[in-house]
């Protein structure tokens, strides 16, 4: 029976095969990406590029599961991105940086300029905002000092990007070798801005709306797949 009669919905779940090619191919070319950057980024190499597609298909299922990261109770969600980005979910690894991982999870708490509490606020506060605006601030949030990880903050940043883009059905942003300069060069300038600074005030507004534009313009459908899965059964 094809699945039409079956009255099965389709619902949109990230190509995860399309975003590993496609961070394979920003891998290749990043040297030569690199050279272009005002400030050098770190080498992506095979490991980072796995790391980054676990953290996809984590992003991925936290949206088919309806968890809001951003919520008291579920902000571990947050951390867990992260904890994915540094060392996938190797339980070797994990173990290996375990203390890393706790003074980063108490960062994450505690800290009260740039921590979650902040960025919670922050998205209460800008909750009625373009879904474009909302994730480039965040995205602001996350990397301007105090940063919100102790590392990682950037492929971070992108997954939770990702993250709200996905919860209204738009395709999630994936690193490539013609956006990459783009990308890299605001973030320079955001990661050099203190929260509770005048360059916050009268400098980022204007980052925020271009790279709000920039997510916007990179938008791609070929990072989602639509799958077919049938609604739970009803009881009777």
């Amino acid at each position: 029976m094809c699945r039409s009669a079956l009255s099965i919905p389709p619902r949109s779940r990230f190509d995860l095969q399309a975003i590993e090619a496609c961070l394979h191919r920003t891998r290749m070319a990043f040297d030569a990406i690199n050279a272009r950057l005002r400030v050098r980024r770190d080498r992506l190499d095979d490991e980072v590029v796995g790391n980054m597609v676990e953290g996809y298909a984590y992003v991925d299922a936290l949206v088919r599961d309806g968890i809001n990261i951003f919520a008291l109770g579920s902000l571990k969600g947050l951390l867990e991105i992260n904890r994915l980005v540094l060392c996938g979910s190797s339980e070797n690894r994990r173990r290996r940086y375990s203390s890393h991982l706790k003074v980063t999870e108490r960062h994450f708490y505690e800290e009260r300029e740039g921590g979650v509490q902040d960025l919670v606020e922050w998205m209460e506060d800008h909750a009625r905002d373009d879904v474009w605006e909302r994730a480039a601030g965040v995205y602001i949030r996350i990397l301007s000092k105090p940063q919100l990880f102790l590392e990682g903050n950037h492929r971070s940043g992108t997954l939770v990007i990702s993250y709200i883009l996905a919860r209204e059905g738009l395709p999630p942003f994936v690193l490539t070798p013609e956006n990459a300069s783009t990308y890299f060069d605001p973030s320079s300038v955001i990661t050099d801005t203190r929260k509770k600074s005048l360059s916050m005030v009268f400098k980022i507004p204007a980052v925020k709306k271009r790279l709000a534009a920039f997510l916007r313009q990179q938008s791609d459908p070929e990072f989602l797949a639509t799958v077919f899965v049938p609604d739970p059964p009803t009881g009777r």
